[in-house]
């Protein structure tokens, strides 16, 4: 429990919030519901046959049927209407291949998922130490993404066969009594099938997750780093020159020392003054 309590300790959860680790979470999630949904199937479907002699009849045929569906195998006893005997007949197809196939790939893409969140939350350094852990990780996601497409496909195409021959209407047609002229033979109650229909769903929903992954795998390698140019560094602004005179400027109105501006006042006063002491008189008026 201590090793436990200090994996947990460390473990770096918030990789679960980045695309990187929620994208596999939810590769986890709908892996189960993928090969769950499909791998614990079982169906099954009812008929009549209503002889013209109506002691001879048979108004609860059952036919069930599971995963991996072979059907080839799937029997059922349907009476000839003539006495007590009945009838052995088989289902048509076996189309297990597809079914086992979709399953095995939705269990190891769960098992893959496990392990690979264990690493992102407990090994994150180690996963991203050379670049091994990226590269190993994009390679393993497009391999199940492949698969996916491919298993998802090919149990889309079983499905619709099993549909068919599972089919009461299509299944009635195999019994011999039913074309005998006063006998009466019909559908009593059909497969359900949204359960497999479903699966079909949660594959392809696989395969969008597992391509979309793509992208955040390929980014955790680097290879894209030394194509990506940095932007530009930002430009600073030249300091503004030091204008002359010390960098500041001088006061227009300041005064210097023997000169400058003078004050308008200044010139009335000494006007004044001036007048009051009398203009000097001529040389030839003194003579």
């Amino acid at each position: 429990m201590d090793v436990v309590n200090q994996l947990v300790a460390q473990g770096q959860f918030r990789v679960l919030k980045v695309p990187l680790g929620f994208i596999k979470a939810l590769q986890w999630f709908f892996a189960i519901f993928a090969f769950s949904t499909c791998g614990s199937y079982s169906g099954m479907f009812k008929m009549e046959v209503e002889c013209k002699n109506r002691t001879d009849s048979d108004l609860s045929i059952e036919v069930e049927f599971e995963y991996p569906f072979r059907l080839h195998q799937v029997y059922f006893d349907a009476p000839t209407c003539k006495g007590i005997d009945t009838e052995r007949f088989f289902l048509v197809g076996d189309y297990s291949s597809s079914a086992e196939f979709f399953v095995t790939i939705g269990v190891f893409a769960f098992l893959y998922a496990t392990a690979a969140l264990s690493v992102y939350v407990f090994f994150f350094d180690k996963y991203k130490e050379n670049n091994k852990g990226p590269l190993i990780d994009l390679g393993v996601t497009s391999v199940f993404a492949f698969l996916w497409l491919v298993s998802s496909a090919a149990w889309a195409k079983g499905l619709s066969d099993v549909k068919t021959a599972t089919d009461p209407d299509e299944v009635i047609t195999m019994i011999s009594a039913c074309e005998l002229e006063g006998n009466a033979c019909r559908e009593v109650h059909e497969p359900v099938m949204s359960g497999l229909n479903t699966s079909v769903a949660f594959g392809f929903i696989n395969l969008v997750l597992w391509v979309g992954n793509l992208w955040f795998v390929f980014k955790e390698t680097g290879i894209i780093a030394p194509f990506m140019r940095p932007p530009p560094p930002p430009q600073e602004k030249p300091a503004p020159e030091a204008q002359q005179g010390g960098g500041y400027e001088q006061d227009p109105y300041a005064g210097t020392q023997g000169g400058g501006y003078q004050p308008e006042y200044q010139d009335a006063e000494y006007g004044q003054g001036y007048a009051q002491q009398g203009a000097p008189t001529s040389f030839s008026n003194q003579m």
